[in-house]
């Protein structure tokens, strides 16, 4: 009997799922997948507005839960923070780059744009980075698919998107990228690049989904999401976390980097610490409180400001 996956309807969506159940049938079993409708998809409205983290994953879960699915592949940076009751995310494969990347006319980078220039994109993490830079660019919000906010810059509605690279490498869209972002630019969304299969707490199915689990890339999103947790912050926060396996004179560590900003580039802090690999949780708890010590609260939820101006989709 084919297992059956549960995936967003987009063409991203089902790239990523369609990875994962190469994965599975290489080991031997059947895969069907099942398209799903989240609210996230049929509400094109800023996130934050939204409901934020999770609107990409409530619908997916509810059919989890029901039985309707065996399993399910959501983007890792899209699901809350705190466990879901009655599932397990019982494998984070291999992580994809979690780098940024920007697709700009005329080939430029960012350094490259003028000021003045209209950069596209609905992540407040994004923003805040893009205004720290104080390189004068003029942020604003948009919505969409990937094909969606290219066509932005190809209609000469932006000078430029930012979007996760990862993103368009499964969709082998890289050559469209005019600079891939260094994280010491622009650090990423936690998790970001990252998959995350989840399946029922008691099914069975939980034991065969942990051969796909990558030891090393579940220790670095654990700690960049339990920053995320100890700050009390979304994935529509102006926060970015990466996290790293890197060797030293010592050994293997883990090393963790965070950005928090205010959404208006009216400040910014930039903290990193290294930990062990096998304690994950420790080392995004410590640097959340380093965090919150040097002011992040702040940051992390300012007073409300007026929206940025969103690009509407012309008529159809």
């Amino acid at each position: 009997m084919a297992l059956r996956l549960g995936t967003r309807r987009s063409t991203l969506a089902t790239t990523q799922s369609g990875l994962v159940a190469d994965r599975l049938r290489a080991l031997g079993h059947q895969v069907e997948l099942v398209e799903i409708t989240t609210e996230g998809d049929v509400n094109t409205g800023p996130l934050a507005s939204i409901g934020g983290t999770g609107v990409f994953a409530s619908a997916i879960r509810a059919a989890l839960l029901a039985g309707e699915i065996d399993l399910a592949v959501h983007s890792l940076k899209d699901l809350p923070v705190a466990p879901h009751a009655g599932l397990v995310v019982a494998a984070i494969p291999p992580r994809e780059d979690p780098r940024d990347a920007l697709v700009a006319r005329d080939g430029h980078t960012l350094g490259e744009l003028p000021a003045g220039s209209v950069i596209g994109t609905g992540s407040p993490r994004r923003a805040a980075q893009l205004e720290a830079l104080g390189l004068g660019l003029e942020i604003t919000a948009i919505r969409g698919n990937v094909d969606t906010r290219i066509r932005h810059v190809h209609d000469g509605r932006c000078d430029a998107v930012v979007l996760a690279r990862a993103g368009l490498a499964r969709l082998g869209r890289t050559d469209e990228v005019t600079e891939t972002l260094d994280p010491l630019v622009m650090l990423p969304a936690a998790g970001q690049g990252a998959l995350a299969v989840e399946c029922r707490e008691d099914d069975p199915v939980r034991e065969l989904l942990a051969q796909l689990d990558d030891a090393d890339t579940r220790a670095c999103v654990t700690a960049e999401r339990e920053l995320l947790s100890v700050l009390e912050a979304g994935c529509t926060a102006p926060l970015g976390a990466l996290a790293e396996v890197v060797e030293d004179l010592d050994g293997v560590e883990l090393s963790l980097r965070a950005f928090v900003g205010a959404p208006d580039g009216s400040g910014s802090l930039r903290r990193s610490l290294t930990g062990p690999v096998d304690d994950p949780r420790s080392l995004g708890a410590r640097l959340a409180r380093l965090l919150l010590e040097d002011g992040a609260a702040d940051l992390v939820s300012p007073p409300v400001s007026p929206p940025r101006p969103t690009i509407q989709e012309p008529p159809a």
